[in-house]
């Protein structure tokens, strides 16, 4: 789609892509970032992000007789923020210097699925079975521990659910999928690792691999899902749902800030680092912090050098329509949850207005930090994971505090963990040890 002259176009209007295709580490400030004032209308709006928190809640009975650990939760699913001061120590060894709080918001902690990607996938997936239970004129008393009945389960073993994934996506459908009766496909890519194809097997979920990457899963997926009259395709390039389930992090992430007496306001900036596939999650939590904290929240994106999917889509302009491979980048990541090439069409639409930037991080810095967080807060992440702990020093290295006139002293940083508490010991063990070389892979 794209020729050589249009690539040279593109290098010569955005130089940094010059250093994108060399696979080199780069940051990114978006120019196009608009303030709370000017920011355009959405086809979402905040009393969606509410809506969508009520029916999480509405659920937290089903949670609970499915799943007895919630019980301790009240079914309510959530994650600990939790203060990273010994690493905050040894990341300040190298400058630039931290300046404020450093906070993990631990997703790879969050319940049941371990990773960020239940928020989305399980809101979706509950959003579908709560239309056609009504539908169906079963929930007239209202009563959501019925969907953890045989009765319910038989009436949803009728219909499919589909879902194109590297991994973590794919987990959580099937899990929720899995435990309400759906029969569930997860048509994964050539990245996804082993150990999450047979896990997803050993809940009863179908899994169709592919030698490719996520581009070509989730095309196929979605073909033979839209085939089927019985089946529904969770979207992971396209979805509302998978976005407001996102969003609701945030409701969740301000409500632990105001416990812990951290104020946000012009004085008191809140920096937020994620790491980024398609761009649904990171771009689902910046859209719900930008409608609590405004202009007082800076949300970073962060993607392999490998696999700048988002950032390729964000710097040309081109969003959804051009690929990393389009730029000759092969797509190889070891971080198989964001070894995408090409960026969520609706997810991108939004976060071009509202993220602050985006920077990118080579693979063998995930397992360094894997391994140093191991060492200093116990505390075990996917590498991918990992992708947001040098967050505030790439923001540092730039002049946008300084641009933005921010009080850095006071500024909180919450790096979003998005997975690893599935992660099976052995795998766990290689990860630690690969994170204590300094060869690059």
């Amino acid at each position: 789609m794209y020729t050589e002259k249009n690539i040279t176009d593109f290098i010569k209007k955005e130089p940094i892509l010059e250093n994108i295709i060399a696979l080199k580490p780069v940051i990114w400030q978006n120019s196009k970032r608009k303030s709370m004032a000017d920011m355009p209308d959405f086809s979402i709006k905040k009393e969606d992000m509410v809506a969508a928190e009520a029916l999480w809640e509405r659920f937290a009975p089903f949670f609970m007789k499915a799943f007895p650990e919630t019980k301790i939760t009240q079914g309510i699913l959530e994650s600990p923020l939790k203060e990273l001061s010994h690493m905050k120590r040894l990341l300040n060894e190298e400058a630039p210097k931290i300046e404020g709080r450093l906070f993990l918001k631990c997703d790879n902690k969050l319940p049941i699925a371990g990773s960020i990607k239940a928020r989305g996938g399980f809101y979706e997936v509950l959003h579908h079975a709560e239309n056609l239970a009504f539908k169906a004129g079963m929930l007239k008393d209202s009563d959501y521990k019925a969907f953890a009945t045989p009765e319910f389960k038989q009436f949803f073993n009728q219909y499919k659910i589909g879902v194109g994934s590297t991994g973590n996506l794919g987990l959580s459908i099937g899990i929720i999928g899995a435990a309400l009766g759906f029969q569930v496909t997860v048509y994964v890519s050539a990245d996804a690792k082993p150990w999450k194809k047979d896990l997803l097997k050993e809940k009863g979920v179908k899994v169709i691999e592919f030698s490719g990457d996520f581009s070509e899963a989730i095309l196929a997926g979605r073909q033979q899902t839209d085939a089927d009259p019985m089946a529904y395709f969770v979207d992971d390039e396209n979805s509302n749902d998978l976005f407001l389930g996102y969003s609701v992090g945030a409701l969740r992430i301000a409500k632990q800030l105001k416990e812990q007496n951290i104020p946000v306001d012009d004085q008191h900036p809140l920096f937020v680092y994620s790491p980024c596939g398609v761009g649904g999650s990171p771009g689902g939590t910046a859209f719900g912090l930008k409608q609590i904290y405004g202009d007082h929240v800076h949300c970073f994106f962060v993607e392999p050098t490998h696999s700048p999917a988002v950032l390729t889509g964000l710097v040309t302009g081109e969003n959804s329509q051009i690929s990393v491979q389009d730029l000759g980048i092969d797509n190889k990541t070891e971080a198989d949850g964001l070894a995408v090439g090409r960026p969520s069409s609706f997810a991108t639409s939004i976060s071009s207005h509202i993220i602050s930037g985006l920077y990118t991080i080579e693979d063998q810095t995930l397992y360094n930090l894997l391994t140093k967080l191991m060492d200093t807060e116990d505390e075990f992440l996917e590498p991918s994971a990992t992708a947001g702990l040098i967050g505030p020093q790439m923001v540092l290295k730039t002049d946008y505090a300084k641009m933005n006139n921010l009080n850095m002293a006071n500024a909180t940083h919450v790096v979003w963990a998005t997975g690893g508490d599935l992660v099976p010991e052995k795998e766990r063990l290689e990860f630690y040890e690969r994170g204590l070389s300094d060869i690059l892979i």
